[in-house]
């Protein structure tokens, strides 16, 4: 894959899960859009509960085939957007047949 193709599916991936985490937390789709890619998933902007953070996973899983619960125990990746965006990318690059 090229690094062209990566940035592209790397913008993909980072626009459909700022629409999943706005339709989680029940936001405007704009809104969460405008947030910096370093927005913290916990933090003020977005105030992700445990049950909105379900709702993400499952999404994520669905889109993508990523089970990020399972393969992330830490969940470390759920510090921010980018995060979670650089995350599910790399389990995509790694595993050809997965959901993009």
């Amino acid at each position: 894959m090229t690094e062209e193709t990566l940035r592209g599916q790397r913008a993909r991936v980072e626009r459909e899960i700022r629409w999943m985490l706005a339709d989680a937390v029940r936001a405007e789709r704009a809104r969460v859009e405008r947030l910096p890619s370093g927005t913290k998933l916990f933090g003020a902007e977005i105030s992700l509960s445990s049950l909105a953070g379900v709702t993400l996973l499952s999404a994520i899983t669905d889109r993508y085939g990523v089970d990020v619960a399972a393969q992330d125990l830490s969940l470390d990746c759920l510090e921010s957007i980018s995060t979670l965006v650089d995350f599910v990318v790399w389990h995509l690059a790694v595993s050809p047949g997965s959901g993009v």
